[in-house]
């Protein structure tokens, strides 16, 4: 049986499996990867950017929120970290104008990959988040 620390060098390919889990809706298999790239490289912030990432899909805002600031504590210029939070924060009506806000600031980022998901994430908040309410949402708070 091989040793643990023999796969260290391939902790990215354990990452890179964990978010490639969360986006094929492998919860078990996602949280696996994301602690065997925790362990073989426990600096790193990226495994708990990935389970901020799989708190996000499955719109367990807090908890997302939470695991994204935690890094951001520790790398307060990890852009993907703060345009998931962004993401995570206009998601919900209260924090909606604070997720903006981040995600304006990563809007302006050099990395493109960024730039787009940032940019995407504001144009739905604008087109969806931010649209008048409907009848029966404004009916309920008239009584």
């Amino acid at each position: 049986m091989a040793n643990w620390k023999d796969y260290k060098e391939d902790w990215i390919l354990f990452l890179e499996a964990g978010f490639i889990a969360v986006n094929q809706m492998d919860e078990d298999g996602a949280i696996k990867l994301f602690k065997a790239a925790e362990l073989l490289n426990p600096e790193s912030t990226l495994p708990k950017v990935g389970m901020g990432y799989l708190h996000l899909h499955k719109l367990e805002l807090a908890q997302a929120c939470k695991a994204l600031e935690e890094v951001l504590e520790k790398e307060p210029n990890n852009e993907m970290a703060k345009t998931f939070l962004g993401i995570c924060m206009s998601l919900s009506p209260k924090t909606l104008d604070k997720g903006e806000k981040i995600l304006e600031h990563t809007a302006k980022s050099h990395d493109p990959l960024i730039k787009r998901l940032s940019g995407t994430a504001i144009d739905f908040a604008e087109k969806f988040l931010k649209k008048a309410p409907s009848p029966v949402q404004s009916q309920k708070k008239a009584k």
